[in-house]
């Protein structure tokens, strides 16, 4: 009698998840991931190898310690700053080449927090620290100037533009000047202040209402003069930890809050809000990290609708930097937010700009440099570890043993593409059951070489021919249940895993 072979399908699709029990996760969420590193879910479907990041530029932000702040104006041109020699805070630009100097500060500030504006047909930006004075960028100019009063526009630490006004928070106080400026500060031309009743932690606008965290609260400022500014809370049940965390994502804001990352989401009822735990799916991943440290920076990737926060730890080396990557999937709601982890992204300051309709995302951290992230395929030179990890699946009934025979992946490799893939039975149990040994899938494109490759000569290749997207794999071994890991540790380009299929004998019942 001929063996009966069953075919089981995995679509790579869910994201990474921590908070089922194992067989939940590997019967209800196949295609899920329990480990997910340095890969992206995207939106067209599948995971992702990510992309690398590289220099802006070899030469080092003048100066010691951390990059206080970093604003990409477009991208050709970086403003930055750092401690210099003096001790103080002192700003720079650069275009990719040297930096040069614009102002040095009175004071050794913090990190530093921007708002951009434009209310003269100029585009400018303003810095604020936490110890000094703002200061003012102006990008035609390409100059900086600082303000010198009043005295409680001293130490502000965040800002935000709106409603043609500048807002400035420092402690529970957030300031506000005169309208069509950012430096007014007389009440007799509108400006004024307002008290919150709490240390203010960030500010966002969002539609037509500014937003204000505290680290047990959430209000909103509406109106659009001192004479009807209004404030009026959203919640006085939980805040926000970090204001560097603050990002709006696809028409929600996220946010770092005690109990994970957070979504602030306008709701159909006019002026009601919804306040969900966007980290729910990953939430033992989310303990850790909040967990880790107390500083955090986080970035905006427009293009993939992708929010990534990053964990900062000095001491820490880059290749064990942590970071969550959350993907919107569709419309708001914390139920299409897909996750993912990065390893070898240290940053303590982020930012993201569109020039024309390229953008250009940067990070840097306490070796000096800028660096240019969803560039090459390596942590600037060094190799990026992608890794996936499957739930245990039954297929099936979990008390029923399969033989496996063959492993279909369907995959779509950009270049070069080497992976280390695992079949791992009965939760990894080595007593019973035999693991077996590690294989490899490697593209193969015969004849057919890329533009670019180390291995590409001029005159012997052939340019423009396909990869393979098909990888068979024949399988040994037997369990009742099964998880598949793959992983790429490699500067080679990134790649999608699209879909897998296992083909199996199902035994009988003892």
């Amino acid at each position: 009698m001929a063996t009966q072979w069953q075919t089981f399908p995995i679509e790579f699709r869910g994201g990474l998840i921590s908070n089922l029990s194992p067989l939940q996760q590997g019967s209800s969420a196949v295609g899920s991931a329990t480990i997910l590193q340095n890969f992206e879910v995207t939106r067209e479907g599948g995971y992702s190898k990510i992309r690398g990041y590289e220099k802006f530029s070899t030469s080092e932000v003048p100066g010691s310690g951390v990059i206080r702040s970093l604003k990409v104006v477009s991208s050709g041109r970086i403003v930055a700053s750092r401690r210099n020699a003096s001790d103080v805070t002192e700003y720079y630009y650069s275009t990719g080449t040297s930096w040069t100097s614009m102002i040095a500060m009175p004071l050794l500030g913090g990190k530093a927090r921007y708002a951009s504006y434009n209310l003269d047909g100029t585009d400018k930006t303003v810095f604020v620290d936490g110890t000094n004075y703002p200061v003012i960028y102006d990008t035609l100019t390409n100059t900086m100037t600082a303000l010198s009063s009043p005295a409680d526009a001293l130490g502000v630490e965040h800002v935000a533009t709106f409603k043609n006004t500048a807002f400035y928070a420092k402690g529970s106080t957030v300031l506000f000047t005169a309208p069509l400026t950012v430096d007014d500060f007389s009440p007799a031309n509108g400006a004024g202040s307002v008290n919150v009743g709490s240390d203010v932690t960030g500010l966002i606008v969002f539609r037509d209402q500014l937003i204000i965290f505290t680290k047990d609260s959430i209000k909103r400022l509406t109106g659009s003069t001192a004479a009807d500014y209004l404030v009026s809370p959203i919640t006085d049940r939980i805040g926000c930890l970090n204001g560097d965390t603050i990002q709006e994502v696809g028409g929600d804001i996220m946010y770092l809050a005690p109990d994970g990352i957070r979504l602030l989401s306008a709701t159909d009822r006019i002026g009601d809000f919804g306040l969900d735990i966007a980290s729910d799916p990953v939430a033992k991943d989310a303990s850790a990290f909040l967990n880790s440290t107390a500083n955090y920076t986080s970035v905006l990737l427009r293009e993939k609708a992708q929010y990534r926060i990053f964990a900062f730890v000095e001491s820490e080396q880059a290749g064990t930097s942590k970071g969550l990557i959350a993907t919107k999937m569709s419309i708001q709601g914390a139920s299409n937010i897909m996750w993912s982890t990065t390893v070898g992204i240290k940053a303590y300051v982020a930012d993201s700009t569109y020039t024309g309709t390229s953008e250009t995302i940067c990070f840097a951290n306490n070796d000096g440099y800028i660096y240019v992230m969803e560039s090459g395929s390596s942590f600037d030179g060094s190799a990026i570890r992608a890794l996936y990890e499957s739930p245990y699946m039954a297929m099936g009934d979990p008390q029923l043993r399969k033989s496996l025979y063959k492993l279909t992946l369907y995959a779509e490799p950009n270049g070069d593409m080497n992976l280390d893939v695992n079949i791992k039975y009965d939760f990894g149990n080595t007593s019973d059951t035999a693991q077996p040994a590690t294989q490899m899938i490697s593209s193969t494109g015969g004849s057919t070489f890329l533009y670019g490759s180390a291995s590409a000569v001029y005159g012997v290749a052939t340019y423009g021919g396909d990869l393979d997207k098909v990888y068979n794999l024949n399988l040994i071994g037997s369990g009742k249940t099964l998880a598949i890991r793959i992983e790429d540790n490699s500067t080679n380009p990134t790649f999608t895993l699209d879909t897998a299929l296992l083909e199996f004998r199902q035994h009988d019942r003892q």
